[in-house]
């Protein structure tokens, strides 16, 4: 039992190690970005927004869409029909907005996601005067140079896309929904940390960029032809393409989201799923989450059966303190990185910044239960709609 534990541990303390070298990397990579200049390519763009229903900030996050410090630009609606209460914030949006403003009713999908669905209608829809496309998502609130600093890395003609990636602010207080806030904010900050390595890089459906060229050779419509996921989709199409795809930290997006438990659950159950059908590399590599948690349930066990039969134990408490300890110092990393990600944001930032280190330890746990969800069911809910995702391609629409 004994040896079993303290392999267990090594091997913990061994990756762990290895993912803290990975972290102070990764926050290198970060400052070197924010450090540099954005660069002046700014050619006619669509932004293009996906929307679905009502939610909390609404309307502040559509209409930080309209501010963005971008000379050539248009935004783009798209709903799935025009009974939707989206709308009606949408045309508040449009009477005020110095942008054009247009609004897509795609009507309702078949066979695939009605974001994708939505956004396929959008695209369609697009005069060709557009060089590039922006595709955000509306639980976003987006600075007023994001759109500059998310498209003129495009200028290198060889760059697939560039990509953001959100970081959740907790909007509500500790028995409030405060802690599933905190937690879907830290289960979230762990997936930002694997951005930086071309090889590791996906697109994000809440904030990409990519050239038009560069969408209609990577033949994305073909790859978003039943699927659920938008941004897995785009993401195979530029790696089958051989794009690659650049990660721009200072394009993270705030989000503010009030969360329940409930929706925490359905969110990352789902997320992780996605991940299932359309990454399935990157699916596997989540199962470090789950040998983790094995290994801290088991460390339990042998603690307590040492102390129910008396043989020392405070030392195998302290050696199994390295394994969360370690996430907890990642999860510090993650802290001081988005304190310089989002500067603005500093305040609301500094109210939770006990959480990103404090629950990392923890969160391998929600990890592990979203994996093995996704081993039992390929079902998921999205936006009130319940799919079926038999592959990347074929996608059962269930109910709405």
């Amino acid at each position: 039992m004994l040896a079993l534990f303290y392999l267990l541990i090594i091997l913990q303390i061994a990756m762990g190690l290895y993912s803290l070298w990975d972290g102070f990397v990764w926050y290198q990579m970060v400052r070197k970005r924010l450090g540099s200049h954005a660069g002046f390519y700014a050619p006619m763009t669509a932004v293009i927004c996906p929307c679905k229903g009502s939610e909390p900030g609404l309307e502040e996050n559509l209409a930080a869409l309209t501010r963005f410090d971008y000379a050539n630009y248009e935004i783009y609606f798209s709903l799935a029909t025009s009974l939707d209460p989206a709308l009606k914030t949408i045309e508040k949006i449009k009477t005020t907005s110095q942008r054009p403003v247009h609004v897509v009713i795609a009507g309702p999908p078949e066979n695939c996601g009605e974001k994708v669905f939505n956004l396929r209608r959008a695209v369609e829809s697009l005069p060709e005067k557009f060089e590039v496309f922006v595709f955000v998502d509306t639980d976003v609130r987006l600075s007023r140079n994001w759109l500059a600093k998310i498209v003129a890395p495009l200028q290198d003609a060889r760059v697939g896309a560039t990509t953001a990636y959100r970081w959740i602010i907790p909007s509500r207080r500790m028995g409030e929904g405060g802690f599933a806030s905190a937690m879907a904010s830290t289960w979230n900050a762990a997936i930002a940390t694997l951005f930086g390595h071309s090889r590791s890089n996906f697109c994000w459906g809440g904030g990409t960029a990519i050239r038009r060229k560069t969408f209609d050779d990577a033949n994305v419509l073909e790859f978003w032809n039943g699927a659920v996921s938008d941004d897995f989709a785009l993401t195979n199409a530029l790696e089958s393409a051989g794009r690659p795809i650049v990660f721009c930290p200072e394009c993270m997006a705030p989000t503010l989201h009030p969360w329940t438990g409930s929706a925490l659950l359905e969110f990352t159950n789902r997320q992780i799923l996605l991940t299932r059908v359309y990454s399935p590399k990157r699916w596997t590599g989540l199962a470090m989450h789950l040998a983790y948690s094995v290994t801290m349930i088991y460390a339990g066990f042998v603690i307590l059966a040492s102390m129910v039969t008396g043989d020392p134990w405070f030392n195998l408490i302290l050696i199994a303190l390295i394994v969360p300890l370690l996430a907890a110092m990642k999860g510090a990393i993650r802290t001081i990185a988005v304190g310089e990600m989002l500067p603005e944001w500093k305040a609301q930032l500094s109210q939770w910044s006990w959480a990103w280190p404090a629950l990392a330890p923890v969160v391998p746990f929600l990890f592990s239960w979203n994996f093995v969800s996704s081993l039992l069911s390929r079902r998921t809910r999205w936006r009130g709609v319940r799919y079926e995702l038999v592959s990347p391609n074929v996608t059962r629409v269930l109910s709405r």
